[in-house]
């Protein structure tokens, strides 16, 4: 494995919940980047952001490591979600809910029925 592979893989196993995103959960640099963190943030689910702009070993990794072309990127317990689509979707049809529940990873439920009933 490249170095940037190994960190990859290390961040991804030691955290519940890790989204590679443009920018940080604070400042996303990005609109797709932002809904992802936001719907986090909102849902207070505690994860790990990595902030691909910072290094481009990171940047071009990621992507080879999941096989997928773009960014965001969420993982939970080591498994690749999606991007910002995925996610979205999850989080309209409840998917996300039951994700976070099965992994046992920590969410705000009456926050994530608020992100739907807005989105109704």
């Amino acid at each position: 494995m490249t170095d940037a592979n190994t960190q990859i893989d290390e961040t991804v196993k030691a955290n519940d919940v890790v989204l590679f995103m443009k920018g940080t959960k604070e400042m996303p640099q990005c609109g797709f980047s932002s809904r992802v963190a936001g719907v986090l943030n909102f849902m207070d689910v505690d994860y790990q952001d990595i902030n691909v702009l910072a290094d481009e070993g990171i940047r071009q990794g990621i992507k080879d490591y999941s096989d997928w072309p773009t960014i965001p990127q969420l993982y939970v317990k080591g498994e690749f979600v999606g991007g910002c689509d995925i996610i979205t979707e999850m989080m309209l049809s409840g998917e996300i809910d039951t994700l976070f529940t099965d992994n046992g990873v920590t969410f705000n439920k009456e926050a994530a029925d608020k992100i739907r009933e807005a989105n109704a």
